[in-house]
């Protein structure tokens, strides 16, 4: 009886890890692109974003200024839903993680630009907002995964 419930489990679980592997990396893809198209769009409401005033804020110090600051929340918002449009349809894969990793740099500079305010205690305690910064290392990595998968698009699949 035990002999018969393993092989059970044994086909139920190979049949779980092949659909996985199929379907995990599209689920991946569209999970990401939709955090981001949201995440984006959001920047193009004023107050919407909880990020809004620390993504100006470290803009204004990465571009010395130069960029004001209605123009770097639209710009950056632009950016996060271009990313998201791409990873949702699939098309300019190579761009739109190209896009999505240099973002990620900007997301993650207030770690070093602004330490009081995403640590409590640095570097071990981070804030709710460094908290929202670290996240970024698990969208990062799913770039990465999605990246793995760019050359193995079918035919027409644009990259």
């Amino acid at each position: 009886m035990n002999n018969k419930l393993f092989e059970a489990y044994t086909r139920i679980d190979a049949r779980i890890r092949k659909w996985m592997s199929r379907h995990g990396t599209t689920l991946l893809r569209i999970s990401l692109g939709t955090i981001f198209l949201w995440f984006g769009a959001l920047k193009f409401f004023p107050g919407m974003s909880p990020a809004q005033d620390l993504a100006m804020r470290t803009i204004d110090k990465l571009t010395f200024g130069m960029l004001p600051a209605h123009l770097s929340l639209i710009i950056l918002a632009t950016w996060e839903c271009l990313i998201g449009l791409g990873l949702l349809t699939n098309r300019f894969m190579r761009t739109t993680l190209f896009l999505l990793f240099v973002q990620m740099i900007g997301a993650g500079a207030p770690l070093m630009l602004f330490p009081n305010e995403a640590f409590q205690v640095f570097p071990i305690a981070p804030t709710l907002e460094g908290q929202y910064i670290l996240k970024n290392l698990v969208l990062v990595s799913a770039g990465v995964v999605i990246g793995a998968t760019v050359r193995r698009q079918r035919p027409g699949g644009a990259t």
